[in-house]
């Protein structure tokens, strides 16, 4: 195996034996082996659209199989291989229709050579084997690997949130071609000018599933509001559902009405507290514990019932025992636990397992009292907007510091709660995903008002900061975003927050700080044209980033 896509990988390296999250080496090559056939799909696609003849059969396909590859997703061999035998299937039927159609147009065979990815075929005893050819170091320039691994794990991200927004029946059929655009465009000999072209494409396409994802969101559960989120626990039985989809919030919440089952957000899923929709559940107890990575305490003192709708599942140690009652569903999978089927057409995903099982179970642990507040998103901030340009032009807010993105293990990361602590007191944090769990529950105060951390929601909800920034700049008459009064110190972890970054950069955002460290998959190369071009930087220390920041820098 040799996977990099993290920023935990192996000594800032790669994971050549088995991933810093736990990834298994032969899961990581079946991961290979499926973008490898999403490869070959998109090559077929592709050629389709050129020819008139575009076929959106696979469009959910080709999201799904992106998606499950992110980190710490599914970890179930078994899903994988069943996913590449179906890509196989589906890449066939449409290489059949490609010819037919090349035939029909031209009156002649097709006979133009085809990469490997849209030729090869095998069986599933075939599968371990072929999928050592076909990882990343296959590509043998770094520069050009770079560049391909930069736009996949972009395309992850991208893919991810199509994903979420797609399920609650919002598309745009731009994002599907690009997606076979840019897996296709791999298996081409382009040059760094064209690569480069199309990673700062899959950034404008960030930015566009983002928002599609933002209205996807709010017109189905309302705009996020202001909210104190309780982080305590009741006397009832519950049931832990972590993860980014609401649809699977909204239905389990309706599932376990009337029940006697409360249930409670963990992770990922804390946002689903600030929507109207879910707050007419008086079953709807709060959020319990922290970030993704102190799961496996806080699943163990939960006592009930987990459900994992999406990424941020960490395999369990041997020491934990809630592999019973834990419950996977959409792209997640890991062996041993329960898979919730998909939802059949027009209706919803059967939770009454968990319901039962959850009755059966003894309260939740407390392992925390008191509240957190949430629910930042453009929406709320923007209502604030003359309260919030008041506050600026008086000097008493001198600055915001954008520290969005994922936590993780890393003992390094303790920088980012650091600098929240150490921030002058006339600086306001905007923040996104599970970076927010560094310093969320510190007692950082307000500004007249306005307190001091402003949770606009999950990673998803990252597009609710860019629309804050342009907000900003237009209200103060900019013509630059980077004139604002705005910082970026962003934490990555996964292939979301390349997505994300990507955006940043496709928006003009220059001088962004990058931690704990810059991904292991920028080449010096790549990196270079990043640092020259946008500014990009590595952390550095508390007090000199903080000194820096201040002074615009």
């Amino acid at each position: 195996m040799f996977c990099f896509q993290c920023q935990e990988t192996a000594k800032n390296t790669g994971c050549t034996v088995k991933g810093m999250c736990g990834k298994p080496e032969e899961t990581a090559n079946l991961q290979d082996l499926l973008i490898f056939v999403l490869r070959g799909i998109a090559v077929y696609g592709e050629k389709l659209k050129e020819l008139g003849q575009p076929d959106r059969s696979n469009d959910d396909f080709v999201l799904q199989g992106l998606f499950a590859t992110i980190t710490n997703a599914n970890w179930d061999d078994a899903r994988f291989v069943a996913m590449i035998q179906d890509g196989l299937a589906r890449r066939d039927k449409l290489k059949n229709s490609f010819l037919a159609a090349y035939k029909a147009k031209h009156g002649k065979d097709f006979t133009d050579p085809l990469p490997e990815a849209a030729t090869w075929t095998g069986s599933s005893s075939a599968f371990a084997e072929k999928a050592k050819s076909v990882g990343i170091l296959s590509t043998a320039n770094e520069d050009v690997r770079s560049l391909r691994e930069l736009l996949i794990i972009g395309l992850k991200g991208v893919a991810a949130y199509a994903e979420h927004a797609a399920v609650l029946g919002f598309r745009k059929a731009e994002i599907d071609d690009f997606m076979l655009e840019a897996l296709a465009s791999t298996t081409k000999d382009l040059s760094v000018d064209e690569m480069v072209a199309l990673v700062m494409k899959a950034g404008g396409m960030a930015v566009t599933t983002m928002a599609l994802l933002d209205e996807a969101n709010t017109t189905t559960y309302g705009n996020p509001e202001i909210t104190q989120v309780n982080i305590g626990v009741g006397k009832n039985p519950g049931i832990l559902i972590s993860g980014h989809d609401l649809k699977d919030m909204a239905e389990l919440l309706k599932q376990t009405e009337g029940t006697g089952v409360d249930v409670y957000t963990h992770g990922e899923m804390l946002p689903a507290n600030y929507y109207p929709a879910f707050k007419k559940y008086p079953h709807f107890v709060g959020n319990y514990g922290g970030s993704w990575w102190q799961q496996n305490p806080e699943f163990e003192s939960f006592n009930g019932p987990i459900l994992l709708t999406t990424n941020c599942l960490v395999p369990l140690k041997k020491e934990n025992t809630y592999l019973d009652r834990l419950y996977t569903t959409g792209v997640v999978g890991y062996e041993g636990a329960k898979h919730i089927a998909d939802r059949p057409a027009g209706g919803a995903k059967d939770f009454s397992a968990l319901i039962a099982q959850a009755k059966k179970c003894p309260p939740p642990v407390e392992i925390e009292t008191g509240s957190i507040v949430g629910g930042f998103a453009h929406h709320q901030v923007l209502a604030l907007a003359d309260k919030v340009v008041e506050a600026v032009k008086s000097g008493a807010i001198k600055r915001f510091v954008v520290m969005a993105g994922c936590d993780g293990r890393q003992k390094s990361r303790s920088y980012y709660t650091e600098v929240a602590e150490n921030l002058p007191k006339d600086t306001v944090i905007l923040t996104a995903g599970c970076a927010k769990y560094r310093y969320n529950k510190l007692n950082l105060g307000d500004i007249g008002g306005i307190p001091r951390v402003l949770d606009a929601g999950q990673c998803n909800d990252s597009y609710s900061l860019a629309v804050i920034a342009l907000k900003l700049k237009e209200v103060f008459g900019l013509d630059d975003i980077n004139d604002l009064p705005v910082s970026y110190d962003i934490a990555w972890y996964e292939q979301k927050a390349v997505a994300v970054l990507l955006a940043l950069l496709f928006l003009g955002v220059k001088g962004i700080r990058l931690g704990p460290t810059l991904p292991a998959f920028l080449s010096p190369n790549v990196a270079k044209v990043l640092v020259e071009n946008f500014n990009i930087k590595p952390i550095g220390t508390v007090q000199d980033d903080i000194a820096a920041m201040m002074a615009g820098k």
